[in-house]
């Protein structure tokens, strides 16, 4: 099966249900732009869902799952096994994203795409709240990034479906998507994706990841300059099928279905971004449509938002992935959303409004 690029088609930001959401929050008993980024964010939203009164709820969180046979070059302080030790923690509540999304009432689904490793979900203790997908992944081809492409066309197809499907399995009418990932090792693919796009060398992208040691910093530098040296193109296809992991292809696949059906994308961290960054190479419109959640302690990530012009909503020092700071900055479009929709406006309220220009 040989890789064909997908003619994806998107809808386009409602500028009419801009303006009403503008005009609406100049007549709200504030100062114009005294909520700042809330304002911001609700105008955002009302655009992309094409929605004068724009909604975060229901909201959904996917958590892609795969190894990575780069790993054994000793760019991770875990070993593989702990994808899927972790895919079972997910699954029985026990993981930092799974009392998250409980505790915010987010529904979670975990969508294995590729995990080597053999576990076990089913017994006592399982989540109501998370559901557990496993897709025919596991036995695709998959490559050692360093020496060779990480997928071959096949994979990197399959993995893309994998990613819509899964939006397709969504409550409806989901308004919010949050992308999660699980994969030991995926900061190494992700600062490589991330350092082809934009031009700069390992040092410069790749971080600490889970907490390796200086020397394995450096190891983990030279791994990804000798998977940028055997690059044979700069086009995001190649590069994704070249760099990435079968998560990482399957959240680029999830965000173009989700912005399909004009959910606003709310970005997780360094791993997250990689999946969005490749799609905006592709299609630079769709920025309209994401909401970056946070900036990672990953040093690289702040280099990739402000190419991307992006000014996440938190900075809390965060660097666990697995969509925890996307669900941490959920409440904040929660407010945004509430304050746009239920504010009286001077005219309910008979406040007189400023004289002059507010």
């Amino acid at each position: 099966m040989e890789f064909e690029a997908p003619q994806w088609s998107f809808p386009a930001p409602s500028a009419e249900s801009a303006e009403i959401a503008r005009a609406r929050q100049a007549r709200l008993t504030k100062p114009r732009g005294s909520l700042g980024r809330l304002e911001e964010v609700a105008v955002q939203m009302a655009a992309w869902q094409a929605e004068a009164l724009p909604l975060s709820r229901p909201a959904s969180l996917l958590i892609f799952a795969a190894d990575h046979p780069v790993t054994q070059h000793g760019v991770s302080a875990y070993p593989q096994e702990v994808t899927a030790a972790m895919v079972r923690n997910f699954v029985h509540g026990g993981a930092a994203s799974s009392v998250l999304a409980r505790r915010l009432r987010v529904s979670m689904m975990v969508v294995d795409v590729g995990v080597a490793h053999p576990y076990e979900v089913e017994g006592p203790g399982r989540d109501p709240n998370v559901e557990w997908v496993r897709e025919p992944l596991s036995d695709a081809w998959v490559g050692d990034l360093r020496v060779e492409d990480a997928m071959d066309e096949s994979t990197l197809s399959e993995a893309l479906a994998a990613g819509m499907r899964a939006v397709d399995c969504l409550e409806e009418p989901t308004r919010v998507l949050l992308l999660g990932e699980m994969g030991i090792g995926n900061t190494t693919p992700a600062a490589a994706l991330h350092a082809a796009l934009l031009g700069c060398s390992p040092e410069r992208m790749v971080g600490y990841g889970t907490g390796i040691s200086q020397e394995g910093w450096e190891q983990k530098c030279r791994v990804v300059r000798d998977a940028l040296a055997r690059l044979r193109s700069r086009d995001p296809w190649h590069l994704l099928m070249a760099l990435g992991g079968r998560e990482i292809a399957a959240m680029v696949g999830a965000a173009a279905r989700a912005l399909q059906r004009r959910m606003v994308i709310l970005v997780d961290g360094f791993v997250v971004s990689s999946a969005m960054h490749l799609l905006l190479h592709l299609h630079p419109e769709l920025r309209a449509g994401m909401i970056f959640a946070h900036r990672s302690q990953e040093p690289g990530h702040a280099l990739v938002l402000e190419a991307l012009k992006a000014e996440p909503l938190l900075d809390l020092q965060m660097r666990l992935g697995e969509g925890s700071g996307a669900l941490s900055a959920l409440p904040l479009l929660d407010l945004a959303c509430e304050v746009h929709r239920s504010m009286a406006t001077f005219a309910e309220a008979a406040v007189p409004e400023k004289s002059g220009t507010r």
